[in-house]
């Protein structure tokens, strides 16, 4: 007769584990988590596309700073989501996720404010729910997310509100404005229209984003 050879304790353990974070609501808050900051990735990576294609290279640069540090926190998610459960199956989940058309000045817009609900609503939120479900760590992850989303609004609305105005290259007092291309620098209220040294256009000089520096 032959006998079975039982499967060691920490496989079982594991298994029971991964079983319990299936159904937690942790568990589907990263996949929904994991969503969202992959779709806005793609949609500054968008808005940078426009940007390059009006001339604005500079702005272009500094949103697509902004899409790759979404890829980022997604990736993070999708970690803990693997960390936790190896064989994951399609996650069924309902949840809604921006979708707008716009210009560019539209669309730095509904940036910022997808932002503002992310690190004002959502991220609290799942953090909420992480802690009381006892995973701390995630919870963490959260917070510190949630905390990034605060200076990417600061850095959205910035954005918008010198586009909008017209006012991405000027300043009520002088600062000092750098070619992105070459390098020359100048000091002055405004920008120049083509660079003295290397012919750029003004959308290559580099942007001043100011920061609130009691919320860094």
């Amino acid at each position: 007769m032959r006998i079975k050879t039982p499967l060691p304790s920490t496989i079982i353990c594991r298994r029971r584990i991964y079983m319990q974070f299936d159904e937690t609501k942790t568990y589907k808050n990263l996949a929904r988590s994991f969503a969202g900051e992959s779709q806005a990735g793609m949609r500054y990576q968008l808005i940078a596309r426009a940007a390059t294609q009006q001339g604005y290279i500079a702005l272009a640069e500094a949103v697509k700073v902004l899409a790759k540090n979404e890829t980022v926190h997604a990736r993070r998610f999708m970690e803990e989501l693997q960390k936790r459960g190896q064989c994951l199956d399609n996650i069924n989940l309902d949840a809604g996720y921006p979708y707008h058309g716009g210009d560019i000045a539209e669309s730095l817009k509904f940036a910022a404010d997808d932002e503002h609900e992310e690190h004002t609503v959502i991220y609290p939120a799942f953090a909420k729910d992480a802690e009381d479900e006892g995973f701390k760590d995630i919870a963490s992850l959260f917070k510190l997310v949630a905390k990034v989303e605060v200076h990417h609004e600061m850095i959205f609305r910035y954005l918008h509100e010198a586009f909008s105005k017209g006012v991405l290259y000027s300043n009520e007092s002088p600062i000092l404005y750098i070619c992105g291309e070459c390098g020359y620098m100048h000091t002055s209220t405004k920008a120049w229209d083509k660079c003295p040294l290397c012919q750029s256009s003004q959308g290559e000089v580099l942007l001043h984003i100011p920061f609130e520096k009691e919320k860094l």
